[in-house]
């Protein structure tokens, strides 16, 4: 699957009818950005059924801003519209399919019980 470009316009859409989206916050003038690239195009072919995207952070200053992007690259899972992994820094392809299995794996109706625990507080 390729990956999607996020802006502000289809953010919400993209993040709200996908199960799982891996975002990549980048910028064009970073070198590790450029170096990561390759490795998550070619992690967004292997794994079906995630969406892969990526946001300029030049072009995309408030979404980068809304997230407190503080360090590019960095990477963030949704998972059923909640973060359920943000990180700066590239990472090896298979560090991040690892990842991406822990977020399939994860009991999404256990992380929504422990929220709406943490809100009633």
């Amino acid at each position: 699957m390729a990956t999607i470009d996020l802006n502000n316009d289809n953010f919400a859409d993209v993040i709200n009818n996908n199960d799982i989206v891996v975002v990549d916050f980048w910028a064009p003038w970073c070198g590790p950005c450029k170096s990561f690239a390759p490795t998550y195009e070619a992690v967004s072919e292997k794994i079906p059924g995630v969406t892969f995207a990526k946001v300029n952070t030049e072009a995309e200053q408030e979404l980068a801003f809304h997230f407190q992007i503080r360090s590019i690259p960095t990477l963030m899972i949704f998972r059923e519209q909640i973060i359920i992994f943000t990180q700066p820094g590239a990472m090896p392809g298979s560090a991040l399919e690892e990842i991406i299995g822990q977020a399939q794996a994860l009991d999404m109706d256990e992380v929504h019980k422990q929220i709406a625990e943490e809100e009633a507080k």
